[in-house]
């Protein structure tokens, strides 16, 4: 961001004066400004108003009485340019364009979007067609809805893609502090990475939601995304569209196994960005993360006061990755003891009434539980709201214990309900004040616990090592064209040279196949090579367990007339003969892509001819780790194979783990030139790694044209 610019964009966020340029949707901004107690002064500018929710109206821009630092734009289209020329000139700050009718429209909408980012110059300049900013830090609203208006010292920055949603979330009573909502428009200029830039260096914000359709500029916010892992702001992202479809064609089964979703999601986990599924979702893990804190882990001890509400915990947890881990024998002794008769000493544990709204007894419970250490506590509560009064006292005291407990033992406190409006306004408020998280629904709660939890671990982490250049991405290399398949020969020879295991074999003719076969040993298998036929097997033309010179001549023959049936330009020239791999214990897949705008990403899987039936498969993006490939092979269902299933021998993961990087590395040192590398199947055995079938697509920069 140019200097001047980001010296703007700081003063629209912190005005000191504000203008409201336009008609009616000025007026009501400027209504909205006003209510909310602006302290600086405030000015309308209409050729035919005199005054604007109370405050001097002036008739152009010229004639104010000193530049804004802070202006809101709600004039029509035809004029908008030439406006926003004129608040340039005049000094101003920033601008929020509300008006509508530019690059939503179409080229010639993009066109005059493109004239008047011109004619900002350095002005920051949010939008065009976006609802505005709320700012409940300075009580600067530039937003032309009704909303909560409540002035924060501290709170969440939410930066939407969608302007009603934004409006939505003004709205909310679940008890989360605001600090900014910013509605981003168009981005002609300013664009979500530009807001969570400004967001990680103000004070004000503890933590940020975002609400994205798609990101413009990846390799710029993942920058920006590790300064605030770095700085331990965490950040949720609600990712709207969940397509499949892949960025580009593809010739491998790369593309059809990892979609625009899938890369995205690697790209949060990746970060530390916590993903929700829900506006709900993202306002309760918010919650929980500026209340309280990230829990460090996912061990989590539960307080009901029912059967019912501990089976609904355990059963929720244990999807998302929370564990509730049993007493040690030494505490279910303390339990025993503190608890009555009738109560069963578990995790979740439900004290039972005999003890429920008794502080004491209640609190050397909690304090007894959290003695064998645990990431987080939730307590299951719904409070009696329609009847209030004296009913509340047993709940109360059964927080208060809570609390207290919370406290001496340092972990995150968690108050949720069954029900999510069974916590009113006033029981939300007592919990706060004690730093306990009223979270509304036991699902969200949950929900938010495992997937706050994974900020905390990785945050940890980058404290405990101080290194966090392996989370950037790659740098976007040129564009590539005239991209060609190379013969499998050619491919498994460039990996060969990168440490990739690949089967002892000969490239030879049809006439010198059954002597290379004899020099290698039988059993061989026999492909044809062919730049011009990626996928042999459908078209006949791969041939396994040949265990004779006469199977192999007979298998050049029938290769030779099931690919003239099956592609009849194809030349069938060149044989490859491969010694023949052992059965492994699993076969897997490895692929590596060009996105244009992920840069090289990599999906790792089940292999094998049924590849895209079985779907069991994880995403990653370069540059990887072993670390971070050795957590992807866990999560696929093929792991249970590598592990030794049912007595079957274990597979070589060490080994597994290096050729994926050596396969990495590949891409890395090939990064201008790669588009697409698979090595299905690559065989894991339980002495060594074996790429069986590769397919490697390069290509030429576009500049060396």
């Amino acid at each position: 961001m140019r200097p001047q610019l980001r010296k703007n964009l700081q003063r629209l966020f912190a005005p000191k004066s504000v203008a409201f340029v336009g008609g009616n949707s000025a007026l009501l901004a400027a209504t909205q400004c006003v209510k909310g107690s602006f302290k600086g002064p405030m000015w309308g500018v209409n050729p035919k108003r005199t005054e604007l929710a109370g405050q001097p109206c002036f008739p152009s821009v010229a004639e104010l009485p000193g530049a804004p630092d802070a202006a809101f734009l709600a004039v029509p289209a035809s004029v908008a340019v030439q406006t926003v020329r004129e608040l340039s000139e005049r000094g101003t700050g920033g601008v929020v364009c509300y008006t509508a009718g530019f690059g939503e429209l179409g080229e010639e909408g993009a066109a005059l979007e493109r004239e008047m980012i011109d004619a900002a110059g350095d002005m920051a300049f949010v939008g065009p067609n976006c609802s505005g900013i709320l700012n409940f830090v300075h009580d600067a609203a530039l937003w032309p809805f009704d909303h909560g208006n409540i002035s924060v010292d501290k709170g969440v920055a939410i930066i939407s893609q969608s302007g009603m949603l934004g409006n939505s979330i003004s709205m909310n009573s679940r008890s989360i502090s605001l600090a900014y909502i910013i509605s981003s428009g168009n981005q002609a200029q300013l664009s979500v990475e530009d807001f969570l830039e400004v967001m990680i260096d103000d004070p004000a914000v503890n933590a940020v939601g975002l609400y994205i359709e798609g990101l413009r500029d990846l390799p710029r916010f993942t920058d920006v995304a590790v300064r605030a892992l770095e700085a331990g702001l965490p950040i949720v992202a609600h990712k709207a569209g969940t397509s499949k479809i892949g960025a580009q064609l593809t010739v491998t089964h790369t593309g059809s196994l990892s979609g625009t979703d899938d890369l995205y999601e690697a790209l949060f986990k990746r970060l530390g960005i916590i993903r929700v599924e829900s506006a709900v979702e993202m306002l309760e893990t918010l919650k929980l993360l500026t209340i309280a804190k990230a829990p460090k882990g996912k061990r989590v001890a539960g307080f009901t006061n029912s059967g019912g509400d501990s089976t609904m915990l355990a059963d929720g947890g244990e999807p998302l990755g929370l564990s509730f881990p049993q007493p040690s024998s030494k505490i279910a002794a303390e339990l025993t003891e503190l608890l009555p008769p009738i109560a069963t000493v578990s995790n979740p544990l439900d004290y039972t009434t005999p003890i429920w709204g008794f502080e004491e007894p209640m609190t050397k419970v909690n304090i007894a539980m959290f003695k064998d250490g645990y990431d987080a506590a939730v307590l299951v509560q719904d409070y009696p709201v329609p009847v209030g009064g004296d009913s509340y006292e047993p709940y109360l005291a059964d927080l208060r214990a809570f609390t207290t407990a919370t406290r001496h033992a340092g972990i995150p406190g968690v108050v949720c309900s069954i029900l999510p409006e069974n916590i009113d306004a006033r029981a939300r408020e007592i919990m706060i004040d004690g730093g306990i998280v009223p979270m509304q629904g036991i699902k969200d709660a949950l929900k938010g616990i495992a997937r706050a939890a994974g900020f905390g671990v990785l945050h940890e982490d980058i404290k405990q090592k101080g290194a966090s250049d392996h989370l950037r991405l790659l740098p976007l290399t040129p564009e590539i064209t005239d991209d060609v398949v190379l013969d499998e020969w050619d491919g498994k020879r460039m990996l060969a040279e990168h440490g990739v295991p690949v089967p002892d074999g000969h490239l030879v003719d049809a006439a010198g196949a059954a002597q290379a076969a004899e020099e290698i040993g039988f059993p061989v298998v026999l492909k044809l090579a062919s730049k011009d036929l990626p996928h042999k097997t459908e078209a006949g033309a791969v041939k396994v367990g040949l265990a004779s010179a006469y199977e192999v001549e007979a298998a050049v023959v029938e290769i030779t007339r099931s690919v003239h049936a099956f592609a009849p330009n194809v030349k069938v020239e060149n044989f490859l003969i491969e010694k023949m791999v052992d059965k492994p214990v699993a076969e897997l897949l490895v692929g590596i892509r060009r996105d244009e705008a992920f840069g090289l990403t990599m999906v790792i899987g089940s292999g094998g001819t049924l590849v895209e039936l079985v779907a069991d498969a994880a995403t990653l993006l370069l540059p990887v780790t072993m670390e971070s490939i050795s957590e992807a092979i866990d999560t696929l269902k093929v792991s249970k194979l590598l592990d030794g299933f049912r007595g079957a021998a274990k597979a070589d993961r060490v080994a597994l783990i290096n050729v994926i990087m050596a396969l990495a590395r590949f891409a890395e040192d090939n990064s201008d030139t790669l588009v697409e590398l698979d090595v299905n199947p690559l065989m894991v055995m339980p002495d060594g790694v074996c790429a069986v079938d590769v397919l490697l697509r390069i290509g030429a920069k576009k500049n060396n044209r």
